[in-house]
């Protein structure tokens, strides 16, 4: 009890200093410092565990054979993951990015404490023995929920929460890859955080601090090893624009692929189910496809790196069909086909992961089967595997998550392949431009844009967004019942300044309404008081609004009906109020003050 006092006095202590002391720019920006350096060593734990228990696990398979052990440890994996999450988190803590924009958009930059290490272990066990998903996305989380609890621990406002989100991302993305402008570019394109002086030192800072941290801890040396052999020449063009249509087009099926198949796990309640399905699956197509083993970084080494059918062939090894390089092509479309199921399996049979690796991963993969399709079959100039290679992994991050920036910037870092800045523009452009002909969001953003909770960086829908109906609606409204006569009417409306009156039954139920104007050329006429029952001189509203209806949807109706007052109802019909336009108009212009300001 003492301690908890003291430790308590000693905080409180601390909050009045900073307040005293240190001005609110500065102390944002030492939190985006603090942020920086515990995101990193959060990306530096995660790694670590991965590599250790992967290693473990495999570190005395079989190469020139199949290993029967692929069919136990995904399946134990995700048993010991979702343990973990029911038993210890008890929480939801799939799809990190996406609980990340649904934070900022409903959330007030508010996320859960147990994010700060909960994902950093359910990965790390996840992927450590197998599962087809990447660390990035769960560290991204990390990173995110450790700027956000560290503002609100100093009481910082929402509008800092937000920045200091898009540090805790920005700084996960620049320590666990050792690209801090990817890192910079990741949280403007992704998470939308807009870009202005305010955010940007903060941000900077956040990513410098990350990559800095991981440069001590691991080395200068980039994440993957790669040597330009063959520099970009003009007469490649037009197989970097077919390449991006290409990756494109894999972006739309491996995004449209993985909502499907998460779609069919999401109808089952049984975690067990789940487990049973998703294993089986995963386990399944380890077996046949080793290289869908976890984050599949050693395989984009291999193809980064070999020069010839022996090098490339050891992506057969630990498999069925070790030895025969002959069938490395038809191998690897498989696995560009199979991919996404090993991926969906994971995470909806109970692990927890993100889709930066399998974005990298198929990248790769599709980038090599090109190349080396054109030069198989001598469709033009030579065109060098491995660059091409490089290229497909920032057209496949470009076209998933929809940010040709970041897709360009990350894979220039993770390589240091600088040298194809402009044919990594080409590749990323030609991919963004493919899919958004066939998906306006990206992977992490659909199912917040279905539901209206979505944040973008259109300030009129970005305003809307973080507006919500419960903020605007009138409940200081009359209520009348069916079975009043006119003269109580005129009793009710003399009590009220109201011109509008909802018009209920027993159970609360909205009827209809009653105009002032309507009946005002006869409420003065005593003679009819008794005459007419309200249910006689109601009308029925032009719409309602349901208390769920996003403003977006609430704006439209508004629109569509041309009316000043609209009421609003809950999922049974039952009266909770009225929303007006001018209430709408004074919390918009609020809101749009806080979220400009600087």
């Amino acid at each position: 009890m003492d301690t908890a006092i003291k430790s308590d006095s000693f905080y409180r202590r601390l909050l009045r200093f900073r307040e005293k002391h240190i001005k609110e720019k500065q102390f944002i920006l030492l939190l985006s410092f603090l942020v920086g350096i515990f995101t990193a060593l959060a990306a530096w734990v995660l790694k670590w565990l991965i590599h250790e228990i992967e290693l473990f696990l495999t570190d005395n398979f079989d190469v020139t054979g199949a290993n029967w052990l692929y069919l136990i440890y995904p399946v134990v994996g995700i048993f010991l993951t979702g343990l973990f999450v029911r038993n210890i988190v008890r929480d939801d803590i799939s799809h990190g990015v996406t609980k990340i924009l649904y934070a900022i958009s409903r959330r007030q930059g508010r996320i859960k404490p147990h994010n700060v290490w909960s994902s950093v272990i359910a990965s790390g066990i996840t992927i450590g023995f197998g599962g087809s998903v990447g660390a990035e996305a769960p560290i991204v989380l990390t990173g995110s929920a450790i700027g956000s609890n560290l503002g609100r621990a100093f009481h910082m406002e929402h509008k800092t929460l937000m920045l200091l989100i898009g540090c805790g991302a920005a700084g996960a993305v620049a320590g666990i890859f050792k690209a801090p402008i990817a890192g910079l570019v990741f949280t403007l394109e992704v998470l939308m955080i807009d870009l202005t002086m305010a955010s940007l030192l903060p941000l900077l800072i956040s990513c410098v601090t990350a990559a800095t941290f991981t440069y001590i801890t691991t080395g200068m040396e980039a994440m993957f090893h790669f040597n330009l052999d063959n520099p970009f020449v003009v007469e490649r063009i037009p197989y970097a624009i077919l390449l991006g249509i290409a990756c494109g087009l894999v972006s739309l099926y491996f995004t449209r692929a993985m909502d499907s198949v998460e779609d069919v796990f999401r109808k089952y309640s049984n975690p067990y189910v789940k487990l049973v399905i998703g294993g089986v699956m995963l386990s399944v197509l380890i077996f046949l496809f080793p290289p869908l083993y976890g984050e599949g970084y050693t395989t984009i080494n291999l193809l980064l790196n070999g020069t010839s059918l022996d090098d490339w062939s050891n992506v057969l090894d630990n498999s069925l069909f070790y030895g025969h390089g002959q069938l490395l092509l038809v191998y690897l479309l498989l696995i560009v086909v199979f991919k996404v199921f090993a991926s969906s399996a994971t995470n909806g049979g109970g692990g927890c992961g993100g889709i930066f690796a399998p974005s990298l991963f198929l990248g790769c993969i599709t980038g090599f089967i090109f190349a080396r399709f054109c030069n198989q079959f001598d469709l033009g100039p030579y065109i060098p595997e491995k660059n091409f290679a490089l290229l497909g992994m920032a057209g496949l991050m470009s076209g998933v998550m929809h940010a040709p920036l970041t897709g360009i910037f990350l894979i220039a870092e993770l390589t240091g392949g600088y040298d194809l800045f402009l044919a990594l523009m080409i590749v990323s452009v030609s991919a963004y431009l493919t899919i958004i002909v066939f998906e306006p969001h990206s992977i992490y953003s659909m199912r917040l844009a279905k539901r209206g909770e979505l944040l973008t960086h259109h300030k009129d829908k970005a305003v809307l967004t973080l507006m919500n109906v419960e903020n605007v609606v009138e409940t200081d409204f009359a209520k009348a019942s069916p079975d009043m006569d006119l003269g109580q009417m005129v009793r009710l409306i003399s009590k009220t300044r109201r011109n509008l009156f909802p018009v209920v039954d027993g159970q609360e139920r909205l009827l209809g309404i009653v105009r002032l104007d309507d009946i005002r050329n006869i409420m003065f006429r005593q003679e009819l008081y008794h005459r007419f029952k309200v249910e006689a001189f109601m009308v029925s509203p032009p719409d309602k609004i349901l208390r769920t209806d996003t403003m977006d949807i609430v704006m439209r109706k508004f629109d569509d009906t041309k009316a000043w007052n609209l009421p609003v109802v809950d999922e049974d019909g039952r009266y909770m109020g009225f929303i007006s336009k001018s209430k709408i108009f004074n919390n918009y212009r609020q809101v749009l003050v806080d979220f400009s300001a600087e």
